[in-house]
């Protein structure tokens, strides 16, 4: 059955795309004094802050200090990061992490400990002082059920689960966003949603690899968008590899949280050699680039399918009670990481780099915001430091909502009527092996040609290959009735290309970006920025 259009379209003050941690929190800090519409492509839970089990970084620690958060996050950036950026999420941070007490969110408690602040806090690799709250190893999830049950009560919010937003709306002459068309994928009808404003809280790209932490939401959807609306992008060659990932056969790529690390888990070859001291001094403590490129040579040099995580010489209760989530999944296919350590290897896990916004959330095209791991800010620089993107997501909803707020009455209402979506000429495919082809090659091509280690000729082949792919799928997409499987393939192919296009123009090796043809690091650093045509 071919997708059909409504001629008519909804109207609102404020619309955000994306539920997750940057999106809910906008939407809940604008809901306050205007209307808001929020469109998720799947279930409102179905995003990356559900699958975050680590924690969220702050300065909550008396013994801790902003200058030292300051200081781990441009250390780990490796010379990329905007020192105001940086700046801005750490002395914020905090606030909005007790917002979220507020609100309910369950965060693990100390035990036995006679401390005024009775959180418990861990630390995660590249950081010098325990600053990551965390609830149990299931963060994410605690916070995104907390807000969603907020948003679900709110007067104020329409949610709109199962629509995929598929462009944005421009108006040319006055360079600004009056919001964007929407598959509703349960109907298979295509309408337009106006607003004064649109936020992208989308997410990141990972699935553009063939192995990531990430769910099968994470297709770049804002960053295309936004590259096609004529908005800049910037380092998308730095796309974190989480360096442990469950290996097993009965299970697809699961994050073995970095808390594990944290909290002592070594990282051991199979003859039980421990090997993260011969990479660098902090050991399994190092930040995330360098863990994942060790842990790449050893598979390589040994000709081995993964490496181990031990956690296993801390007490079980300790286990059970710190690392619920892993230590009952990791059962379930018959691991005990209480008394063996657990198979791990990379996969994409965080996309650093997006679509270039100042300090207040705001992109090059008036009307339009980019908050989360959609947006580039300057915090992740060339690596992200553990912890600081859900901090960068709470912080940067705040920012823009204020902002959002002083702009408001400067602006016009949202449009009454927006051109329906044209569907001539469009029919339903005779078969959808094409998509899935697709697909399937071009996660091959970027974990083959893109990934933790690169090389002039394998970006040279993913190039040509990304170009006649792209050239397919559009083709593809003009002439046959628009799904939400076809319009991933679209964003994600589009994202691949920029990454490919930035890590080409990376003439050194820095952080997440590592080109055995220029293993050197240049003194000066520059962000990689890509401006369409």
């Amino acid at each position: 059955m071919a997708t059909s259009t409504h001629n008519h379209s909804l109207k609102t003050d404020i619309l955000v795309i994306g539920s997750g941690i940057a999106g809910l929190s906008a939407a809940l800090k604008l809901a306050t004094d205007y209307s808001v519409i929020l469109i998720a492509k799947a279930s409102l839970n179905e995003g990356s802050t559900n699958y975050a089990q680590g924690g969220i970084a702050g300065v909550l620690d008396p013994f801790d200090s902003i200058d030292a958060h300051i200081s781990d996050t441009l250390d780990a950036g490796a010379g990329l990061c905007d020192p105001k950026a940086v700046s801005v999420v750490a002395t914020h941070a905090a606030e909005a992490i007790r917002e979220l007490i507020d609100l309910g969110v369950p965060f693990s408690k100390q035990v036995d400990s006679e401390s005024s602040f009775p959180f418990h806090l861990t630390q995660e690799g590249g950081h010098s002082h325990r600053r990551v709250i965390h609830a149990a190893d299931h963060t994410g999830q605690s916070v995104i059920d907390t807000l969603i049950s907020c948003v679900k009560t709110h007067p104020n919010i329409t949610l709109l689960p199962e629509h995929i937003a598929i462009d944005l709306i421009l108006n040319q002459k006055r360079n600004r966003c009056l919001g964007t068309y929407v598959l509703n994928k349960t109907e298979k009808t295509i309408y337009g949603i106006a607003a004064r404003f649109t936020i992208l809280a989308t997410g990141g790209a990972s699935k553009a690899y063939l192995y990531t932490s990430n769910p099968d939401t994470s297709t770049g959807d804002g960053i295309a968008m936004a590259w096609r609306a004529g908005c800049s992008i910037a380092n998308m060659e730095f796309n974190q590899f989480h360096p442990t990932c469950l290996h097993h056969p009965k299970d697809r790529s699961f994050l073995i949280s970095e808390a594990i690390r944290g909290e002592g888990g070594i990282l051991k070859l199979p003859d039980g050699t421990a090997f993260m001291a011969n990479y660098d001094p902090r050991a399994d403590l190092a930040p995330r680039d360098i863990v994942a490129r060790a842990i790449d040579h050893e598979m390589k040099i040994h000709g081995i399918d993964c490496v181990y995580l031990d956690i296993s010489h801390k007490p079980r209760d300790f286990i059970q009670n710190h690392f619920p989530t892993i230590y009952e999944r990791c059962l379930k296919v018959g691991i005990d990481i209480a008394r063996e350590p657990i198979p791990v290897v990379p996969a994409a896990h965080y996309t650093c780099g997006g679509v270039i916004t100042d300090l207040e959330g705001q992109t090059s095209l008036n009307g339009l915001y980019a908050i989360g791991e959609t947006a580039y800010t300057g915090l992740h620089g060339a690596n992200r430091l553990a912890s600081n993107s859900l901090a960068e997501g709470l912080v940067f909803a705040k920012m823009a909502a204020q902002s959002i707020k002083k702009a408001f009455p400067l602006t016009v209402p949202a449009e009454h009527e927006i051109t329906p979506w044209d569907c001539t000429g469009i029919t339903d495919p005779a078969e959808k092996i094409l998509v899935s082809h697709d697909w399937d090659e071009l996660r091959r091509v970027m974990w083959d040609y893109v990934g933790i280690v690169r090389t002039n000729e394998r970006l040279k082949r993913a190039r040509q290959r990304l170009r006649n792919l792209h050239k397919e799928i559009d083709e593809y997409y003009h002439q046959h009735t628009v799904t939400s499987d076809l319009l991933e393939l679209r964003n994600l192919v589009m994202v691949a290309e920029l990454m490919v296009m930035s890590a080409q123009r990376r003439k050194e090796s820095r952080g997440l970006h590592y080109n055995l043809d220029y293993p050197h690091t240049h003194k000066k650093a520059k962000p990689t920025i890509l401006k369409p045509k």
